[in-house]
């Protein structure tokens, strides 16, 4: 399955991999160089930690860029009225009898600490396009689903400020 991105999703990540391959992958080279200058390198808990500081951002850089190859560019606009990325939106849980606020999101800036969700998710897949006012089933399993209504729609802007998610 294709990474669902934005035109800004592919920025965010493009300056990650050219900070990451311009700036700590220096510092991390630098950092083995300095502990592997300290001597026996059999009990050299620095050499080690660097190394692994040094592998990770490699394996960081070819995540993000897998990521990128295997994306699908998507358009942030949808109509005024229907949910779209990027929108604000109020639900109310028809089971549980209450009301959360989500942001819709592409699967790689998704963080339910946020209230962010992905469009990708079942809620998100559920609710994308649908109008105020509408209650929507979201299907999680064969065996279970539950309704949700949704109160109110709010277009928000994408400002560029939430990182995306680290793995």
């Amino acid at each position: 399955m294709k990474n669902q991105l934005t035109q800004k999703d592919v920025k965010r990540i493009q300056d990650e991999i050219e900070y990451r391959k311009l700036v700590v992958r220096k510092k991390a080279i630098e950092a083995v160089k300095e502990a592997r200058a300290q001597g026996d390198l059999s009990e050299n808990f620095e050499y080690y930690a660097a190394k692994k500081d040094k592998n990770q951002n490699e394996s960081r850089i070819r995540y993000l860029e897998r990521m990128l190859r295997n994306s699908e560019i998507i358009s942030e606009r949808s109509r005024e009225d229907e949910v779209g990325l990027n929108n604000t939106v109020t639900l109310y849980f028809v089971e549980d009898g209450e009301e959360e606020t989500y942001k819709l999101v592409t699967s790689v800036r998704g963080n339910s600490l946020k209230n962010y969700i992905s469009t990708e998710s079942p809620i998100g897949a559920a609710i994308l396009g649908h109008k105020a006012g509408e209650t929507v089933h979201v299907k999680v399993s064969d065996q279970y689903g539950y309704d949700v209504e949704i109160r109110a729609i709010e277009n928000t802007v994408d400002d560029g400020s939430d990182k995306l998610r680290s793995y």
